[in-house]
Order: structure tokens, then sequence, then C-alpha cells
């Protein structure tokens, strides 16, 4: 198999992106980078240091003391902010509260977009996020836009809470974040969550993990024939 390839992966929040970028990039020897980890942990760094979100100046300058790295462990992606590991503090309600507000700014965007698109540059990889296919990577070979019904999405996530020791966050408060990400991520101003026109479809509010997966691998052949 020849090399740049990219695999790009779309969709709403709690859709299960992730579970399938890194399960598909395992099968298929890419690496697997996380674009929402890389937001999140700009959002944990903005809320650490108490960055003023309307102060261009001061986002520009934060982003010049952020370094971000992946690596792998266990068979699972980490992503380290200025060295430490952020991975499960990243994915909590503060930094869930704050992210799309975050990551809808544009010089952030613009940082982050420059930093995925050069990752892309020699490897071939599975990259999942809000606008990897319209955006980052927009002559991606091949492009997933991930869906499911706002409940089934609420439920799947309270559940990733709770069996990370969140015992103070309730479905209702996790069903509200979602809706106001959602519409936050599809009416921003920059780079807004939107399928690309070439993307494949892929619900999976009825199937399982290793449906979804199967599903994939049959769409990657059909665009990476070995």
């Amino acid at each position: 198999m020849r090399k740049n390839l990219v695999v790009a992966i779309d969709g709403y929040s709690s859709c299960g992106k992730s579970t399938l970028a890194k399960a598909l990039a395992k099968k298929l020897g890419f690496i697997y980078i996380d674009s929402g980890a890389m937001y999140r942990a700009v959002t944990l760094y903005f809320l650490r240091n108490h960055i003023d979100m309307n102060n261009e100046e001061a986002v520009k300058d934060a982003l010049q003391h952020i370094e971000l790295n992946f690596h792998s462990r266990d068979y699972e992606s980490h992503i380290t902010l200025n060295g430490e590991e952020v991975s499960e503090e990243i994915r909590q309600m503060p930094v869930s509260e704050n992210v799309s507000e975050v990551s809808a700014h544009k010089l952030v965007r613009k940082d982050m977009v420059k930093q995925q698109q050069r990752m892309g540059k020699s490897k071939n990889i599975v990259m999942d996020g809000r606008d990897i296919g319209t955006t980052v990577f927009p002559d991606a070979q091949i492009k997933f836009f991930m869906t499911a019904d706002p409940k089934v999405r609420a439920e799947r996530r309270f559940k990733e809470l709770q069996s990370k020791g969140d015992t103070s966050t309730t479905l209702e408060d996790v069903f509200e974040n979602l809706a106001h990400r959602d519409y936050a991520d599809t009416t921003r101003a920059e780079s807004p969550l939107t399928r690309a026109e070439d993307a494949v479809i892929l619900d999976n509010t009825e199937i399982t993990p290793q449906e979804q997966l199967d599903f994939a691998i049959e769409q990657v052949k059909l665009h990476f024939p070995e």
C-alpha cells in the first residue's frame, strides 16, 4: 500500500468517531491522530491559564506556548500538553463545556489545521474531527461522516463518564452539553461541521462498534485496493 493515504472521519460529538478511528488505524497499520484531543488540550491550557478568548493577542501568545504530541501505549493513542499526559483530564466536563468556543476561534483553528496537515504529509493516517474531510484534508482518499440519534449519543457519553468515576454529571447535563456543542459546531464561522459531498455516511445508532468497523473496512478496500 502506498504512502500518504488519509482516512478522514468527521461527525457529531459522541458518535464514536475516535472508537472507529482507533480500530481502523490498528487494522490498517495506519497512524491515528485525534484532532478533537488537540482542541481539548488547547482548551485545557486556556482554562488553566485564564486566557480571554476575546483577546486575540492573548490567544495568539498562548498558542506559542502550547506543544502537543501523540504517543502510543497499550495500543492506545495518548496526548501530552507541554510534556504532561492529559488524555484523561481533557475528557472531563469543564473542558467539554468550553471546547466548542475555543475550537471555533480562527487563530486556534488555523494553528491546529497547520499542525494536522504537517502530521499527514509523510504517513498513512486516520484522523477524526469536525472538519477533516472539508478543511484539513479536502483531498483525502476516503471520508466518513458519522452520526447517531442524540439520545443514544448522550447515553453513550454518560456511561463513559461514569466508567471514569464522574458521579456528579447527570444524563441531562450531558444531553444539554451535546445539544450546545452540535449547535456551536454547525453554526461557527470557522470551518463549521458539515458533511463533505464525497463522504460516506455512517449512522451507528443501531449498530455495534464491530459492525461499524466491518463497514468501514469494506469501504476502505474499495478505495485502497491492494
